[in-house]
């Protein structure tokens, strides 16, 4: 049940009530038994549910992103004949980009 809050328009009197949303508004004051009006607030806050809404939600990736990830290899680069044992050259690059 929301709360809302009164002001009487004799006395300046502030109040809260708790009220379910189909009961009628009040109309007298409980301090000096005058007209009261019911006030308009902001209420609640936005609240936000769920991943995507955060700053820190931001660089995670999707389940489908990490599967194309796994996917997406390249080419390891292997050492040529010219090359000393397990060094890479230019040459063994090209080798491997023409294959």
């Amino acid at each position: 049940m929301p709360t809302y809050e009164y002001e009487c328009k004799s006395c300046s009197h502030h109040f809260e009530i708790l009220q379910s949303m189909s009961d009628a508004p009040l109309k007298d004051c409980p301090e000096c038994g005058g007209e009261v009006r019911r006030l308009i607030l902001g209420g609640t806050g936005v609240i936000f549910k769920g991943s995507g809404f955060y700053v820190t939600d931001k660089g995670k990736s999707t389940k489908s992103a990490k599967k194309e990830s796994k996917t997406d290899k390249t080419p390891a680069v292997s050492a040529c004949a010219q090359c000393p044992a397990g060094g890479e050259c230019s040459a063994a690059k090209q080798e491997s980009q023409s294959a």
